[in-house]
């Protein structure tokens, strides 16, 4: 929601005090994907710059807050991580209320468990569309660092992508970092420039 304050700055120099007219926005952004795939230790190597090797089960969900500018406008980011696992599912439609954007995580790893959490991206989409409408959604390929990303075949995620008009994906690690601003970027610059052209 669009909250514009005018706020004085401090005296300069010449002890003129200046009128600060940068906007101020705060954005609810959900999380979403199975268990195991990532989600914390994604928004913690954004938010903190740090990585837990340990894995931190999410109990229905958890937020941080996060600080960014853009052009001038001060953003302040709601990060909401959603409990993967299906015994919170009641809780799930609190914890959506008011998303204006969405990430679902999927893991690489080849095994049954990345199989199954690509499998489910499409249950996730559902559930956000079911809940919060027509919001952008980025897909973060997560756990690159586990896998030869030369032998990643792309052509699945793009269909699931184009098909579902998400804004794109991004191959991520929380570990190495690699990918990790870029994507959390991606979403949150779009959903600015939604904002201020609805306006």
């Amino acid at each position: 929601m669009r909250n514009i304050m005018e706020v004085e700055k401090k005296k300069g120099i010449n002890g003129i005090r200046e009128l600060d007219t940068s906007r101020k926005f705060r954005y609810k952004v959900t999380i979403v994907g199975d268990g195991r795939v990532g989600k914390t230790t994604l928004i913690m190597k954004y938010t903190q710059g740090s990585f837990k090797k340990e894995y931190i089960k999410t109990l229905g969900a958890q937020f941080y807050t996060y600080d960014k500018e853009i052009n001038n406008d001060k953003i302040r980011l709601m990060f909401w991580d959603i409990a993967g696992q299906d015994k919170f599912h009641f809780l799930r439609p609190n914890f959506f209320k008011n998303s204006r954007a969405a990430i679902i995580v999927y893991s690489l790893e080849e095994n049954e468990f990345g199989r199954e959490s690509f499998n489910h991206i499409t249950y996730w989409y559902k559930l956000l569309t079911k809940y919060c409408g027509e919001i952008p959604i980025v897909v973060f390929a997560n756990k690159v660092d586990l896998v030869d990303e030369t032998k990643i075949n792309d052509s699945s995620i793009q269909d699931i992508v184009k098909k579902n008009s998400f804004l794109g994906y991004y191959k991520t690690s929380a570990k190495t970092g690699k990918g990790v601003t870029q994507a959390f970027n991606a979403i949150i610059e779009a959903l600015n420039y939604k904002t201020l052209n609805s306006e």
